[in-house]
């Protein structure tokens, strides 16, 4: 970009940050937009059950991490289980593979569990302050059964967190409810893989600072 508007490179920094500062301001709250009333949440796990046949799912959530060079002075807190240097971005994902909530920036050396456990979604969720829907039967079933979200076995079990049976030996049944869990929870894997398609930058290792880096990846 320097070479095609001839402005120094250390310019063309600063006008990158800006500018993608100033889209989140002005597109954020239209384009990422988490449901905050029982109706909404129906709403997607409707689309979940006729989708995915996974009922009573209100979302995917999975973290991802996004590969930066070694931040100065920052020993190992960016450097993962993997094997290189990453901040961590979070989302969680309705049945269309469309993002309704992200957290990025977090350590590269942290957890799923860690960055969730942080987060403000859990806060809201504990909290009750989102409007998720109260307990009710599953299909063709008349007993109480709360709604959750859907993660991998890197996040602890809740009310409102769904994770797989981690047991080796498991009935029919349990085999059956696993396969629809990492099915349904598999939706916000491809919408990463959608996201770094579009954006192939998130194939490379990021050259800029982590703070940079966070509100580039908020941007996409």
């Amino acid at each position: 970009m320097k070479f095609d508007f001839r402005v120094p490179h250390n310019t063309i920094s600063l006008c990158v940050r800006e500018v993608c500062q100033a889209i989140i301001n002005e597109y954020k709250d239209e384009c990422l937009q988490c449901p905050i009333t029982q109706v909404e949440w129906r709403e997607i796990s409707a689309e979940f059950c006729r989708k995915w046949n996974m009922p009573h799912a209100c979302g995917a959530l999975d973290g991802k991490h996004i590969a930066c060079r070694r931040p100065r002075n920052s020993g190992s807190l960016y450097y993962n289980y993997k094997g290189f240097f990453s901040i961590m971005l979070m989302g969680l994902v309705d049945a269309d593979y469309k993002f309704l909530w992200i957290d990025v920036g977090g350590y590269g050396h942290m957890s799923d569990s860690q960055i969730f456990n942080a987060s403000e979604l859990k806060e809201c969720l504990e909290d009750s302050s989102i409007g998720f829907p109260a307990a009710d039967p599953l299909p063709n079933d008349e007993i109480p059964t709360s709604y959750f979200i859907l993660g991998d076995d890197a996040f602890g079990l809740c009310t409102y967190l769904m994770k797989p049976y981690s047991q080796r030996q498991m009935t029919k049944e349990q085999r059956i409810f696993n396969y629809r869990v990492s099915r349904s929870r598999r939706i916000v894997e491809n919408a990463f893989g959608i996201m770094a398609q579009s954006w192939q930058i998130l194939f490379t290792t990021m050259q800029q600072e982590p703070e940079t880096i966070a509100i580039i990846v908020e941007t996409f």
